[in-house]
């Protein structure tokens, strides 16, 4: 199950699943403290209509989930067809503020007069070992305040913009066998309880009596903030504002921040700028105002995985802000780029990967490597910001910024670079590949590193660091001229890599990875960025990899053992390496099959233009977490290519 919408304001990310339910609640940075779990439903929402209860999630409700083109506002509707009863759900997270809002038409679709009663159920989980959490009514302002140390949640409703929710309830929620206070909802009646504390939840009642055809209107919101104090003056605003009137303003909100990109979308092909700004939006929801973007707010993957996927891999923010730095945008580079600078490592590395608030992610490469030590790192990682520093002063002429950069991050991390070479070859020093598997120097790691160093270079010299310039400029030229070791004479392809062993011999690696041929291609680790090496392996992955299984597209690589399928065939199909071969194909004119991967890369989002990272190759069905920030940034980056390779003069 992933996630159809997602909604943020750079400090509070909502996710909402299948159901159009909460499912994930980040705060206060995206992608770190979910305050939901991903292992049971949550937020549920229940009808009872004169004396038959449904929830929302549980029962025969036709739902459709999606979001607005150029707004991170949700669309959703759901309708039961034996109860005759019809919701619609307009929802945001504040711009302005930390409040998640739910706008919800309801409608009786019955030809008789009836009692409708809505409930909406919230459980959250503050305590990391959820216990220790406590919820309360607070009776002088109607609403309920569920809370623990820093962190105050304020729950409120109202229907038809005065009549606050009649009945509320407040109980545990698996403790001391308790399943839940939603439980409390089933009869139509709710308790009354008014406080408890350990593993919490709690119900709100709004109730009409309903006219055939007949539409009643609640407003209901959740405010997040650090205490019950200021939570309360948020809430204050929002009750003086109204939902509509914040509503609308958020909506500007997006509309202005996707103006920056409007001029360069409306000459791209009308059939991609629908899902090319929602891509836009998915981007800049997983994008944390304190400069973290993380790959995916989706937890559903720990269901059935030991981690999620919430974290800042200084790869995937990389490819994140690529598209954004060619559309125009600046402030979201700057921020990251400053994220970078603050947490690299004394010796000029980035580790393996990050939480939002700039502190160390889990990991799972360790520190010894056939007995003796090695730095748990993906050297790409370090290199791609430093390419993406030049993609930023290429657009931006930015240069009195990235010349702060130059000391703080740049020269650090390019020193790094060029001493982390094995004088035996001349190439990089082994680290972990771009997958996260395997520890061996890769074609793609080199191909990073080499136009970092070159990047190295042209800053050096234009910053007047002519000692910086030389030491890296000779350790490029030697990365060039020793990177044909990667193309095999024998299968025709480059090689994923190499192992330099203690005894000073090489294990070649020769898997087929389309990393390995994007790498050479778009880092220009050889002469032509189309040279012989790069079409050869292309044609190889084009016979191989690509549409290897019923459901198309290319998966990583051969026998690609990430959440395999049945039957396995090559791999799942991922977006991203199809997609990488779409932007080879626009390099080499062939805009027809770059057409029919980006098509293919289309048909595989969810209703809602939400893109998952792989799919199953049997049966097209969204596999690991959707959304992936990367997939977008691959997608828009693709059609961008197509545009100006078509119409270079736009």
């Amino acid at each position: 199950m992933g996630r159809p919408v997602v909604l943020s304001n750079g400090k509070l990310m909502v996710g909402l699943d299948e159901q159009g339910l909460v499912h994930d609640f980040y705060y206060p940075y995206v992608g770190l403290e979910n305050l939901t779990t991903a292992r049971s439903v949550h937020h549920s929402i229940g009808i009872w209509v004169d004396g038959t209860f449904s929830w929302v999630d549980r029962e025969s409700w036709n739902i459709h989930v999606d979001f607005e083109e150029d707004a991170l506002v949700s669309n959703i509707a759901a309708h039961h067809e034996t109860l005759e009863i019809s919701l619609t759900f307009r929802d945001f997270v504040d711009n302005g503020e930390n409040a998640f809002c739910r706008l919800i038409t309801v409608k009786n679709c019955g030809e008789t007069k009836r009692d409708i009663r809505i409930f909406m159920h919230q459980v959250f989980q503050i305590s990391n070992g959820g216990r220790g959490d406590t919820a309360l009514f607070v009776p002088d302002e109607n609403y309920i305040l569920d809370f623990k140390g820093h962190c105050s949640l304020l729950i409120y409703g109202q229907q038809d913009g005065n009549k606050l929710f009649d009945q509320f309830a407040v109980g545990n929620y698996g403790v001391e066998g308790k399943e839940g206070t939603f439980r409390d909802a089933e009869d139509g009646e709710l308790s009354g309880s008014a406080i408890e504390h350990g593993g919490v939840d709690s119900v709100i009642r709004f109730q009409k009596d309903m006219e055939p055809n007949q539409t009643s209107t609640i407003e209901y919101w959740i405010v997040a903030s650090d205490s019950q104090f200021s939570a309360e003056k948020i809430h204050v605003s929002l009750l003086h504002d109204g939902l509509e009137n914040r509503l609308e303003k958020t909506r500007r909100h997006w509309h202005k921040w996707l103006s920056i990109s409007a001029d360069q979308l409306n000459t791209i092909d009308k059939k991609y700028q629908t899902l090319t700004k929602k891509s836009l939006l998915v981007i800049k929801a997983h994008a944390d105002k304190r400069g973290g973007i993380i790959a995916s707010g989706d937890s559903s993957i720990f269901n059935y995985g030991r981690d999620y996927y919430s974290y800042v891999w200084p790869r995937d923010g990389c490819y994140a802000i690529w598209p954004l730095i060619r559309l125009g945008y600046q402030e979201e580079p700057k921020r990251f780029f400053e994220f970078c600078s603050e947490i690299i490592s004394p010796n000029g590395y980035m580790l393996h990967k990050y939480q939002a608030d700039r502190t160390i992610g889990s990991t799972w490469h360790p520190m010894l490597h056939s007995d003796h030590k090695e730095i748990p790192i993906q050297e790409d990682e370090t290199a791609i910001v430093i390419c993406m520093i030049a993609e930023y002063l290429k657009y931006t002429k930015d240069e009195e910024f990235v010349k702060k950069l130059y000391p703080k991050f740049v020269k650090p991390a390019v020193d790094f670079l060029s001493s982390f070479i094995d004088a035996q070859t001349g190439l990089p020093h082994a680290s972990y590949d771009i997958w996260e598997e395997k520890f061996l120097t890769t074609t793609y790691s080199t191909a990073v590193v080499h136009q970092a160093l070159l990047v190295g270079v042209q800053l050096a010299e234009m910053f007047d660091c002519r000692d910086d310039s030389h030491k890296w400029q000779e350790v490029a030229k030697t990365i060039q001229i020793s990177a044909k070791i990667f193309f095999d004479l024998g299968t025709g392809t480059l090689r994923k890599g190499f192992l330099l062993d203690k005894n000073g011999s090489l294990k070649f690696d020769d898997t087929l990875d389309v990393s390995s041929m994007y790498g050479a291609m778009m880092f220009g680790l050889y002469d032509d960025t189309t040279d012989t090496f790069v079409q050869q392996s292309a044609s190889v992955i084009e016979k191989q990899l690509l549409n290897s299984s019923p459901s198309g597209g290319s998966p990583r690589y051969m026998n690609d053992m990430y959440f395999r399928s049945e039957p396995a065939y090559s791999g799942n199909p991922w977006l991203v390496t199809t997609l990488w071969l779409a932007q080879y194909y626009i390099r080499c004119n062939n805009f027809d099959k770059a057409r029919e991967l980006i098509d293919w890369a289309m048909a595989q989002s969810l209703a809602s233009g939400v893109l998952p990272e792989q799919i199953n190759p049997e049966n097209s069905a969204p596999t690991s977490v959707a959304p992936l920030v990367w997939s977008h940034a691959e997608l828009i980056n693709t059609i961008l290519d197509m545009t100006m390779t078509q119409n270079p003069t736009k």
